[in-house]
């Protein structure tokens, strides 16, 4: 049985909102000891973490309405995808705090960015099952035709791979697959070609 995707959207919406507004709290005060100034910027790993992945959540909710333009209907398999996708993208505050504080504390900072890349990896890994299946079972709308559906698909690609080289890189260099994760979020702010809607002739 297939569904409409109005439904699937305003949930994700909803849990892609209460995810950002989570992020924040794992950013503790103070706790005293020396001057506030001195506190407040020693707090840099954790404004960095927040900021990463604020703008990461952000890019995600931007491409899925980008994919949901396209979906015109939800089936039960779709709905699970999009759970799962949704199940990471929740868990990402956690993975955020884990970073903030490898990289306060510079203990096991390998492990912590590698941590923090497989859950964005696996962000993108949701993406693309969700897009190949919706293409494999003829669930995307006429408003996108073949060559714009590639496109999108092929930028969900170099996503999971783009992230996987930045997980792989921050087990040898922390900084570098922070730096990576940075350069991502860049990209993909950018328009995938392709992905609007095709006009009438």
């Amino acid at each position: 049985m297939h569904r409409e995707t109005v439904r699937t959207v305003a949930f994700s919406d909803g849990v892609f909102a209460i995810t950002v507004t989570l992020l924040v709290l794992e950013i503790r005060p103070p706790e005293g000891g020396r001057t506030l100034l001195h506190e407040l910027l020693a707090l840099w790993p954790s404004y960095l973490a927040y900021a990463v992945t604020f703008l990461f959540i952000g890019q995600v909710w931007a491409n899925h309405h980008v994919m949901f333009d396209h979906i015109r209907a939800a089936d039960r398999l779709v709905l699970l995808l999009n759970t799962l996708l949704l199940m990471i993208v929740a868990f990402l505050p956690f993975a955020t705090s884990v970073l903030a504080e490898a990289l306060r504390s510079a203990d096991d900072q390998r492990v912590a960015v590698v941590f923090y890349g497989l859950a964005f990896a696996v962000t993108a890994l949701m993406f693309n099952a969700i897009w190949r299946y919706a293409r494999r079972h003829r669930l995307l709308r006429d408003s996108i035709d073949p060559g714009g559906a590639t496109s999108v698909g092929r930028r969900f690609q170099l996503a999971l791979a783009w992230l996987a080289i930045a997980t792989l890189s921050g087990a040898f260099v922390p900084a570098s697959g922070v730096a990576l994760i940075v350069a991502f979020n860049v990209f993909y702010w950018l328009p995938i070609r392709g992905e609007g809607p095709r006009l009438p002739e």
